[in-house]
């Protein structure tokens, strides 16, 4: 099905063949594998079982009443961290990337899956098997888009590869796990990163033209958690910060986001060994280890990654139910910002400084597409809630009166699921 196409040396995009399934498919790539049936089983989209791939990952299931596994899954350690120095051209300080090198140059895997920049758009996703640990240089930054992923494990299978990392968004890793025990591989590790939703390449390059008028010269891009957009150019022109409440969210069309980001459960990408992201890093990054291999993937970067801890400051609930209100009023579209121009300035001064951040940032956020998911499911889709939405998504969102009605609710969990509910359970830090 695939053949392959050198792109440097250590690195080569496969060429895929096959699509996308209708509906809500994020293509992760299962769908071009084989005959795509696969997808039934594999797609989180469809019934997803978070409790019995934690288990098979991590060796035991996320407990609610145990730190912030309520609100971010399974972890054995959780922290601020950079890389010193940090690799050049990194989207923060490296470390995603650092990890995968380190994997290859030790010889604990054959070959990383992850992207790189398409040639003919930087902002692009090309999915990509890298065998040589410099050639990841070429895989750092962002990329918008739908990247095909998880199709990359035939031809790594083909080519005799035993031993890969894969470096994967939430619903590209859920898909592997669940797929896992067939695959056949000799051992796998999996760096994942949180997913703040997706859109195609296109809907992104008509966001990056209402943000400035040489949207060709914008080489980064970052949602930062003190609030702000960092924009950066190639141009020579100095770095630009756009807080959060100045975007030209209103001017960007309602499907912009598809559903299938309207309506995601995992946002810190549980099922993964370890997660890399921004959200509770307070400025650095968030690391969350969640099983020994991520915890041996941690230690290979030796004394070149900076620790520290966890900062949690300021309080959530006020933003949340904000949003919430927000949501439900825009009606399926995207969230309306009514806020008077001359309040923007004030707001935008005051969030950095009282609003949510470090933990209580990454808390909120991961409320926030909690109830998210489960708005737009009632709207959208209301006969696929009792089958998509796990158990710690209702926990999430039962502080905000969205408990889940007999229809929600699938019939084997559905009595034990809402007497949890209504006790409360699972509710971390009730009074934060």
């Amino acid at each position: 099905m695939t053949q392959e196409t050198p792109v440097t040396q250590g690195l080569n995009a496969p060429v895929l063949t096959g699509s996308a399934r209708p509906g809500l498919c994020t293509d992760c790539g299962i769908s071009r594998m084989g005959d795509g049936r696969a997808c039934g089983q594999a797609c989180q989209f469809i019934q997803p079982d978070y409790p019995a791939l934690e288990a098979a990952a991590h060796g035991r299931v996320a407990d609610p009443q145990r730190g912030e596994e309520g609100f971010f899954g399974p972890y054995s350690q959780m922290q601020r961290a950079r890389l010193d120095p940090p690799a050049t051209g990194a989207q923060w300080t490296g470390i995603t990337t650092s990890l995968a090198a380190e994997l290859l140059r030790c010889g604990a895997v054959e070959a990383v899956l992850t992207v790189a920049p398409d040639p003919a758009d930087r902002w692009k996703p090309l999915p990509v098997i890298v065998t040589d640990p410099d050639a990841l240089t070429r895989c750092r930054g962002m990329r918008m888009g739908y990247a095909p992923l998880l199709a990359l494990l035939e031809p790594a299978r083909a080519a005799g590869y035993k031993r890969l990392a894969i470096i994967g968004i939430p619903c590209q890793i859920y898909a592997l796990r669940a797929l896992e025990a067939e695959l056949g591989f000799e051992r796998l590790f999996v760096i994942g990163t949180p997913c703040s939703d997706n859109t195609t390449t296109e809907n992104f390059h008509t966001f990056l033209n209402l943000l400035d008028d040489t949207p060709d010269a914008i080489s980064y891009l970052e949602f930062r958690a003190d609030f702000k957009v960092e924009l950066r150019f190639d141009d020579g022109r100095k770095a630009r910060m756009i807080p959060f409440l100045q975007l030209p969210i209103s001017q960007l069309p309602a499907d912009f986001f598809p559903m299938t980001c309207k309506t995601c459960v995992d946002y810190t990408n549980r099922l993964a060994d370890i997660t890399v992201g921004y959200m509770g890093g307070d400025g650095d990054q968030w690391i969350i280890s969640r099983n020994p291999r991520g915890d041996e993937m941690l230690a290979l970067l030796g004394g070149q990654l900076k620790t520290s801890p966890l900062t949690d400051k300021g309080k959530r609930d006020s933003a949340v139910r904000g949003f919430m209100a927000n949501t439900e009023r825009a009606a399926g579209g995207m969230p309306l910002r009514r806020m008077p121009d001359w309040l923007r300035p004030i707001v935008s001064f005051l969030q950095p400084r009282i609003g949510p951040r470090g933990l209580e940032f990454a808390r909120t956020r991961v409320e926030m597409k909690a109830i998210e998911t489960v708005l737009h499911l009632r709207r959208a889709h209301p006969a696929r809630i009792k089958n998509m939405v796990p158990a710690h998504v209702w926990r999430l969102v039962a502080r905000y009166g969205l408990v889940p009605t007999a229809d929600e609710t699938r019939p084997d969990t559905g009595t034990s699921a809402q007497t949890t509910l209504r006790k409360g359970a699972g509710k971390t830090k009730p009074d934060s």
